[in-house]
């Protein structure tokens, strides 16, 4: 079975203190519950004496949760610890976790204490959690500052006294790798009774070296990881859970039989639903959670993953939970991921063929961040559908009369296929009725799926970028207008999704014949 490292989630109590990151008790609660499917090992559920809130917290967590122990964080003093075992009760599984500094800077200048005063305070804060859990968790905070034979000492107390779990944080992020990595070496190898404990540790990504302080240190002896979901947290946050669990994984090469209970598949869960809970969400590039960690535009890097996934892709998004991998169309793609979208949207072509649309794919994803499954068929329209014209509707001319004290009205001049018509119509405002007077020129009637309007800069002559998606006879299609008159930008949006529509519902009527002719 290997060696299994314990994954010790604090995303309730580290992450939520976060600025931006607190939590409702409902909403703590509903993480926990999907920390639990996780399969986390423990759920460090809040710091039960800092408010009624967060023994509230802990307290129903402790009550309702089930699977994972509960922890709650206590400072070495025995009020913050009678506090967190009273929180912690009703747990069927639970770890009080208690903690003072150790470095000459925090005992000094925060603690105002001696070192053995720090040492006299760690032995009565174990021993007395001891009397309400068998499982107690002891952190030497700012471990990676403290000088090494005091720290030392401190980790001998904590366990004679009871400690179950010893913690070394790397509190403000300020260790190497290398560095720490030697820390946990020094530490089994220099305190005589650490054999009886579980080595933890947490690290903090002040420098960017959370996940892999964490891994070295794993590598080193340490069987607990301290670890938060999208890697939140004080400052710059913790160590990643996704980060950890994943490296382990995928790495079984380097970190030989080591590995976590954790149910990746839930990964990707996990990390939405704490994205929406808190309205903080990753930066696409995140590793293993992110929009793009599972998509690719580098036209050689399509190519690699279409012929065989592990070109590019270490890990199956699958197994996080992801929904799939994203193939981004754009200026970087090559003929290999163009060529495979157009199959999937049913379309094939001779080679001759596929040259010139992707020329064209070129040119416009040239003007635009990312060509959709729309911009790729209203291209091979214009290809192949031989039609001079790709605007069956044009609007020449329409005006508007609208204000507070009358029914907005309005009037539309337009060519539909080179015939003049025109037409007036009421709406519920100027936008409703120029559409409802385009429609009513026309004779059709489009379903308006969705329509939205913003403004591209944020001054009052900005001008408005209008978008509209439409279904004409079991067709949908969406169109873009940008104009200073947000009006004419709705008519625009309107007029080219409804000519993406018309074009497309031809097209699709002589489709047969032509696949039959060999062109598609």
């Amino acid at each position: 079975m290997g060696e299994k490292v314990y994954i010790f989630d604090t995303t309730l109590r580290d992450g939520e203190q976060a600025p931006g990151f607190s939590m409702t008790t409902e909403e703590k609660l509903q993480m926990a519950h999907q920390l639990a499917k996780l399969n986390v090992d423990i759920i460090e559920a809040g710091f039960a004496a800092a408010s009624k809130g967060d023994f509230e917290a802990v307290n129903r967590i402790a009550k309702e949760v089930k699977g994972p122990v509960i922890c709650s964080l206590a400072r070495a003093l025995e009020s913050d610890i009678e506090i967190a075992a009273k929180a912690l009760e009703p747990a069927e599984r639970k770890r009080i976790h208690t903690f003072i500094a150790t470095s000459p800077i925090h005992m000094e200048y925060k603690l105002r204490m001696t070192p053995d005063q720090v040492l006299e305070r760690i032995e009565k804060a174990v021993s007395f959690a001891r009397n309400f859990t068998d499982d107690v968790e002891f952190s030497c905070e700012d471990a990676t500052r403290s000088e090494r034979e005091f720290l030392y000492r401190a980790i001998e107390t904590a366990i004679k006294n009871g400690a179950t779990v010893i913690n070394i944080p790397d509190t403000v992020g300020y260790a190497i790798p290398e560095e720490f990595g030697q820390l946990i070496e020094d530490i089994l190898n220099n305190v005589p009774n650490i054999d009886k404990v579980i080595l933890s540790v947490h690290c903090h990504d002040d420098l960017g070296l959370a996940t892999a302080n964490s891994l070295t240190a794993v590598k080193h002896g340490a069987r607990q990881v301290e670890c938060t979901i999208n890697g939140i947290g004080e400052r710059a946050g913790n160590a990643a859970l996704e980060e950890v669990v994943m490296a382990l994984k995928v790495r079984k090469d380097f970190f030989g039989d080591l590995y976590t209970d954790v149910n990746t598949k839930e990964i990707y869960k996990t990390s939405r639903l704490l994205c929406r809970i808190t309205g903080n969400f990753v930066q696409p590039n995140k590793a293993i959670v992110g929009d793009n960690a599972f998509a690719h535009e580098s036209g050689i890097h399509q190519h690699g993953v279409l012929s065989h996934r592990m070109t590019y892709e270490i890990m199956n998004p699958e197994d996080v939970g992801f929904p799939m991998s994203r193939i981004v169309l754009g200026k970087h793609s090559g003929r290999h991921a163009l060529k495979r979208r157009l199959e999937e949207l049913g379309f094939k072509f001779t080679k001759e063929e596929l040259d010139r649309i992707f020329e064209k794919f070129k040119e416009l994803a040239d003007r635009k961040k990312e060509v959709y499954d729309e911009d790729l068929e209203a291209l091979i329209y214009q290809e192949f559908m031989r039609i001079e014209d790709q605007e069956p509707v044009k609007v020449l001319h329409f005006q508007v009369q609208s204000g507070d004290n009358m029914i907005p009205t309005a009037t539309v001049k337009l060519l539909f296929k080179g015939e003049e018509r025109e037409a007036t119509s009421t709406g519920n405002g100027p936008v409703d009725a120029t559409i409802k007077a385009i429609q009513k020129a026309l004779g059709i009637e489009p379903k308006l799926l969705d329509y939205s309007i913003k403004a591209l800069t944020p001054n009052t002559d900005a001008q408005a970028e209008a978008r509209v998606v439409l279904e004409l006879d079991g067709v949908k299609a969406s169109g873009r207008g940008v104009d200073t008159d947000i009006i004419k930008a709705s008519v625009k949006a309107f007029t080219d999704a409804l000519n993406r529509a018309i074009v497309r519902k031809e097209y699709i009527l002589q489709r047969e014949e032509i696949r039959e002719e060999g062109t598609v």
